[in-house]
């Protein structure tokens, strides 16, 4: 019986999928943080117009079955997208390459009940009776949603810090906190405290201004920091307090039972783009809305390259930012796409902001008095 198994690297929640597979008695090989050669090595490998979340993965895939991975447990996807059929594609190179391996591919429980269970039961591999498997997973979701408040913490505190990197290392050990607590809700709720408090440790200048501007995009590219060469990081730098409306804890709540109708971002979006277009095109647009009617400073979009439902969300944008008077920048990534000209532009995009909250309020940029 395969005892070995890996899965995409996703940002902090990584450590989250690492604890819950040990807990279900998995031995993990766990995949490293994306780099240039990850996406070079899947690239090498990826159909040409395949996406970036794509290469990266079979990049990953593929190191971690060099490294001794015999199961790879991935997500599929919902609606018109090619996305929920990477797993199969990917399955197809890898084993024509000549890797031996199971995949284990979590849909939506609401598409496919008996085919949902039949994966638990695979994941589940020491046989945990069903109510441990319960608060085991119960467990997992509730750390998901922790650090998703300490990434929202993280991008507050990034612009407003009184040296630079402070943030950051309080957010590593808020995180390696929440991440080694044990299984039960009490001792998750105990090192959520602790990791706010260590949070909120870091000296900041809480008078410094700064700007606001929201992300939106394809949910792999905003949440892999890899993916988007860390457009995050570089904008707290700037001065910037980044919002993202998107989290692994709400895109969970929202698509792991089925897809959910009604919900704020598609309800905003009903006026641009009243349908699902697959991805999350229709997300991208009714985030952007609600950044606007929020009064954010500006917006970026980012998206990888050949992304449909992304390239019809920008058709759309130029709109959105007419009607609420909203900035925006776009980037769609891949292999050749290189931080110091994503920094350059993102350096012009910060400077037109503050430019244009000058013009409104008078106040001195705060990164040109550094």
């Amino acid at each position: 019986m395969p005892s070995k198994i890996s899965f995409p690297h996703m940002g902090p929640n990584t450590q989250i999928f690492r604890w819950f597979m040990q807990e279900l008695g998995w031995e993990v090989i766990m995949p490293e943080k994306p780099n240039s050669e990850t996406l070079s090595l899947g690239a090498k490998y990826s159909p040409e117009f395949f996406c970036v979340p794509f290469k990266i993965c079979l990049g990953t895939f593929i190191d971690v079955l060099n490294r001794g991975a015999e199961v790879i447990a991935t997500s599929g996807g919902v609606g018109p997208c090619r996305a929920g059929h990477y797993h199969m594609v990917e399955a197809d190179i890898l084993r024509r390459q000549g890797y031996r391996f199971d995949m284990i591919v979590l849909e939506p429980i609401g598409r496919r009940p008996f085919y949902f269970l039949k994966c638990v039961h695979q994941l589940n591999r020491a046989r945990h009776p069903i109510w441990r498997f319960a608060r085991i997973l119960r467990t997992g979701l509730t750390k998901i949603r922790v650090l998703d408040e300490l990434e929202t913490e993280l991008q507050r505190l990034r612009p407003r810090e009184l040296r630079r990197g402070t943030a950051e290392a309080a957010y590593d050990q808020a995180v390696a906190l929440v991440v080694e607590a044990p299984a039960t809700l009490p001792a998750v709720a105990a090192a959520k405290e602790a990791a706010l408090e260590i949070m909120r440790s870091v000296p900041v200048d809480r008078e410094k201004p700064v700007l606001r501007v929201g992300l939106v995009g394809e949910i792999y590219v905003l949440l892999e920091p890899k993916a988007n060469l860390e457009i995050e990081k570089m904008l707290g730098e700037l001065g910037v307090e980044v919002h993202r409306d998107m989290y692994l804890s709400g895109w969970t709540a929202e698509n792991a039972v089925t897809a959910i109708e009604g919900t704020k971002p598609k309800v905003a979006a009903a006026p641009y783009l009243g349908e699902l277009i697959g991805g999350h095109g229709q997300e991208s647009i009714g985030n952007s809305v609600l950044f606007g009617k929020k009064q954010f400073d500006g917006l970026i979009q980012l998206a990888p390259f050949t992304c449909v439902p992304e390239i019809v969300a920008r058709g759309i944008l130029p709109a959105v930012s007419r009607d609420l008077n909203l900035p925006f920048l776009s980037f769609f990534l891949d292999e050749q796409t290189g931080e110091a000209g994503m920094r350059t532009r993102v350096e012009a995009f910060v400077d037109m902001l503050w430019q244009r909250r000058r013009q409104k309020e008078g106040i001195v940029p705060c990164h040109e008095a550094i």
